[in-house]
């Protein structure tokens, strides 16, 4: 436990949370070794720090280390900044030069975002991983280098493979250690010590003084989702500690600049925040209506037994041609489901017999009615999102909180025209 505090101390980490201990030991243990490693976690969480944790512990550490953003990288040049390129090889390209991977031989590379990487360079990479060979664009020889990689990504790679964007191996290649960094809102016990560090360095630089917060500020602060995690709160702690003159952090001031976002944990149906993992867009949306479902059956269920301790025929509640004064008793041996109808429909069953409606049992039309209910809320919910956005699908599809594929899958499963 010494070992992570110094770490703390030396990379100012600042957290109590067992998860963030837990990630930092898993940084100290694999940084001996040569294992590449993959760090996942979302946007804003500080995963930066590991990779420089990992190469300062490792035996490369008097080596080189350089961090590649790949998702700054424009498509058409990534592979000439990764593995460098000969003269005359494209368009520009009037000298040799070499790339990221042949100057940092013998050190350590950070390739964050990873997931950006065009698929073709995505071979390329695995080649390297896999015999440490390289060739630069527009040559054929081949070049050997002693690299370290250390990746990080925000994007849920598992799902980025079954889109057919991120190759299958060169994931089991990256994820040799997986390093989890936990979001802001799994780590409450760290959120106002990173407050009250934010506003402390605000006000040592600009000598004012320093913010407090109120008992009530501190718990909405605790009870923020935080979706852009660290990054987000030193961005709000900024702001306050600059702009608001009352150095008292009320909620009414919080919410000032949390106004835009939900202030609590609420639950989402998003597949990004847990809790309903592994389902599909259809299936959130079944398992809403059908909760729905559950809750009406269950107010039946009481107003049967209502009526039952009554003896009210809910039939002749509130019909045109009686007042309340002239509620008749309801008589109990005339089974509900039978009380005679005004209008008779008539359904066909089984494709064959033709029957009256009101002499099939209350569940069979109510599954009947249902059901198509289903597909036809689904379908009209589709069909007004794409209205609202001009049949612009990718803006429907966040709309609707599905992906774009998902919602192509359903226009033409609903024969739906635009």
């Amino acid at each position: 436990m010494s070992d992570i505090q110094s770490i703390k101390q030396r990379f100012g980490i600042i957290g109590l949370s067992p998860q963030l201990d837990r990630a930092i030991d898993i940084a100290r243990q694999v940084a001996p070794t040569d294992l590449t490693v993959l760090i996942t976690g979302e946007s804003g969480t500080g995963k930066e720090i590991f990779p420089k944790i990992i190469h300062h512990f490792s035996s490369r550490k008097h080596g080189p280390f350089i961090a590649v953003n790949c998702g700054a990288i424009p498509e058409g040049t990534i592979d000439s900044e990764l593995f460098g390129h000969e003269k005359g090889s494209f368009t520009g390209a009037h000298e040799a030069r070499k790339g990221y991977f042949e100057v940092v031989n013998g050190g350590t590379i950070f390739l964050d975002e990873v997931a950006e990487l065009p698929l073709s360079t995505q071979v390329r990479l695995l080649r390297v991983l896999e015999s440490g060979e390289f060739m630069r664009v527009g040559s054929s020889k081949v070049i050997k280098t002693d690299v370290r990689v250390v990746a990080a990504t925000n994007v849920n790679l598992t799902e980025a493979i079954a889109n057919g964007k991120f190759r299958e191996d060169l994931y089991y290649r990256l994820n040799t250690v997986p390093v989890p960094i936990p979001p802001l809102r799994q780590r409450k016990e760290d959120i106002i010590l990173l407050f009250r560090k934010f506003v402390t360095d605000v006000a040592e630089k600009y000598r004012m003084p320093v913010l407090e917060l109120t008992e009530e500020a501190t718990h909405m602060l605790k009870s923020y989702r935080w979706s852009g995690n660290v990054r987000q709160l030193k961005n709000i702690a900024e702001q306050i500690s600059i702009i608001e003159q009352n150095r008292m952090v009320t909620p009414e001031v919080l919410q000032k600049y949390l106004q835009d976002q939900g202030t609590t944990e609420l639950p989402v149906l998003y597949k990004q925040f847990g809790g309903n993992e592994g389902l599909t867009e259809r299936e959130l949306l079944y398992k809403v209506l059908f909760d729905m479902k559950k809750d009406v059956t269950e107010m039946k269920k009481l107003v049967a037994e209502i009526i039952s301790a009554t003896g009210i025929n809910p039939a002749d509640v509130g019909a045109s041609d009686h007042s309340l004064n002239e509620i008749r008793p309801y008589d109990k041996d005339i089974p509900y489901y039978q009380e005679p109808k005004y209008e008779k429909e008539v359904i066909r069953v089984d494709n064959d017999d033709v029957q009256d409606k009101e002499d099939l049992p209350i569940d069979y039309h109510e599954e009947i009615e249902e059901t198509l209910s289903l597909e036809k809320k689904e379908k009209e919910m589709i069909i007004r999102a794409l209205e609202k956005h001009g049949g612009r699908r990718k803006n429907a599809a966040a709309e609707l909180g599905i992906s774009e594929r998902t919602l192509y899958r359903k226009i033409k499963e609903y024969e739906i025209t635009q």
